[in-house]
């Protein structure tokens, strides 16, 4: 298959060439970025066994960043191209195994799953950071940026209204790429947060964190640059 098919249409990035030593494909990971996080879900979902390096951000391995100048977690290393933003990496591993169906409810209406998409991972991460990170942005718009990210949660509060989970009737790939995001907004003031009234998103948030899915991909690993553990994943 073309590296375009295997992304359904994602993000249509550079990919490079390159030979491995191992035949699992490798992860750069950081076990608390969100973009990793819904990664490492989707594979762990999928049962495609890789071999994970964790890494810290402030001092990234050089072979990390050989393969993928831009240097951001997750890269997947391919026996042929590498895969450098979360969703090629899991609309790639949709590709090789779908056990659950996941992709089903991708494309059963594909104008809302990249409405969806984009309004997670530009208008609300945007949000999301100069809340969180308000320091490295304007602290005096703190609020404001929680309240524009908040403006979109509440949709998902909705949805979960009417629905089981925010894939439907299973839980599936929306759950998996939207909710590492949420946490990271509730991480920010879990107070707040939980006296908001978001009923639906609240119990879910919940039962996401407390899945054992969630546990096996969360699990605290040894920093392949200091160590040279790579950890089968």
């Amino acid at each position: 298959m073309r590296y375009q098919e295997l992304t359904l249409n994602s993000h249509k990035n550079p990919y490079l060439t390159v030979k491995l030593k191992h035949e699992k494909p490798i992860l750069y990971s950081f076990r608390r970025c969100p973009f990793a996080i819904r990664t490492r879900l989707i594979l762990k979902k999928c049962n495609i066994p890789v071999l994970l390096r964790e890494v810290e951000l402030g001092d990234k391995p050089d072979c990390m960043i050989k393969v993928s100048p831009k240097a951001t977690v997750p890269i997947l290393v391919l026996p042929n191209y590498v895969l450098e933003q979360s969703m090629d990496i899991i609309f790639w591993a949709l590709s090789c195994n779908d056990p659950y169906k996941m992709k089903d409810a991708w494309i059963a209406d594909e104008d809302f799953s990249k409405k969806f998409l984009h309004e997670l991972d530009n208008d609300f991460k945007y949000h999301l950071d100069r809340y969180k990170y308000s320091s490295r942005y304007e602290p005096n718009e703190k609020i404001l940026h929680r309240n524009m990210a908040l403006s979109w949660i509440e949709k998902l509060d909705k949805r979960l209204g009417k629905l089981v989970y925010l894939s439907g009737d299973l839980e599936g790939i929306f759950d998996y790429i939207s909710l590492p995001f949420i946490r990271q907004f509730r991480i920010a003031d879990p107070r707040w947060f939980d006296s908001c009234g978001l009923p639906n998103l609240q119990k879910r948030l919940a039962e996401f964190e407390g899945s054992d899915l969630f546990q096996r991909v969360m699990q605290k690993l040894p920093i392949w640059k200091k160590t040279r553990i790579e950890v089968q994943f």
